[in-house]
């Protein structure tokens, strides 16, 4: 089932479910969910390894990050990919999970969103990819609202997220045995 704004706004104000929604979310969210909104960029480099048992993410290089009352913005060319991450960060309880989606205008503009689902338990910033997949140079905004997090319970039981990624970094800086 599916939470509503109702009950998704009293979990922020008692458990901290999300972390610093923005005044529109937290007084007049629309849907099911919430908007979330973009606070950095990156691009990525170097080489990537993913194995059995092992695994190294590529390098990144910040682009620009969102600061209060200053504008800044990204221009993503046709094909460029950029990994992104919310303003805003979960705190996901053992019988929460959650879903990401691009809002309309993200993919009206051509920009794509490469997402995964929040499991019970993970704590941290949301990191997705972003990829202007359309024939124009799309200009966002940081700090524009991108994509959509519903919560729904997790029936019959769930295991809490255990892996390395809690706490919301960005990449690895090292190959990693995984967990």
């Amino acid at each position: 089932m599916v939470l509503g704004p109702e009950e998704l706004l009293k979990l922020v104000k008692k458990k901290k479910l999300v972390e610093n929604l923005s005044e529109r979310e937290l007084t007049n969210p629309e849907g099911a969910g919430f908007d979330l909104r973009l606070g950095e960029a990156y691009k990525i480099t170097g080489k990537a390894f993913l194995g059995i048992t092992e695994r190294h993410t590529a390098d990144i290089v910040p682009v620009t990050k969102y600061v209060r009352n200053r504008k800044s913005s990204i221009k993503i060319k046709p094909g460029e990919f950029y990994l992104v991450k919310t303003i805003e960060s979960v705190n996901m309880p053992d019988n929460l999970t959650a879903s990401i989606t691009p809002r309309s205008t993200t993919y009206r503009s051509g920009l794509f969103l490469r997402t995964g689902n929040v499991p019970p338990g993970y704590c941290g910033g949301l990191i997705f990819g972003l990829k202007n997949e359309g024939p124009i140079t799309v200009e966002i905004e940081m700090g524009a609202r991108f994509v959509h997090i519903q919560f729904s319970e997790v029936a019959g039981g769930g295991n809490m997220y255990r892996g390395q990624w809690q706490g919301g970094r960005v990449t690895t800086t090292k190959k990693e045995k995984q967990v």
